[in-house]
């Protein structure tokens, strides 16, 4: 195992990716994006039947960990995502 190098950085981004991913209603949003391709946080709520005010605490968190990104329309925001890997962990997971 001599060649074998942590690079902790890399480690950290990749612990706190699957931080954000691992609630169910995260991963729920993170799967209805994907599979919709946008989206706003009304037509995610009618989806999760929860409180808009659930889905909004946890849109923060998906795009505080640069998961999805918003994008003004209007008076609403389409949110889409803006990661590959997620992307890919996503697939995997499906």
């Amino acid at each position: 195992m001599e060649n074998y190098k942590i690079d902790s950085k890399l480690l950290t981004e990749n612990a706190e990716l699957l931080k954000a991913l691992s609630h169910p209603v995260r991963l729920c949003i993170v799967k209805g994006l994907l599979e919709k391709g946008s989206s706003n946080v009304s037509n995610i709520q009618n989806c999760l039947n929860m409180p808009q005010s659930t889905i909004s605490q946890h849109v923060s968190k998906l795009k505080t960990a640069g998961i999805i990104s918003g994008e003004r329309n209007g008076l609403e925001i389409i949110y889409k995502i803006s990661n590959e890997k997620v992307e890919k962990i996503i697939k995997a997971l499906f």
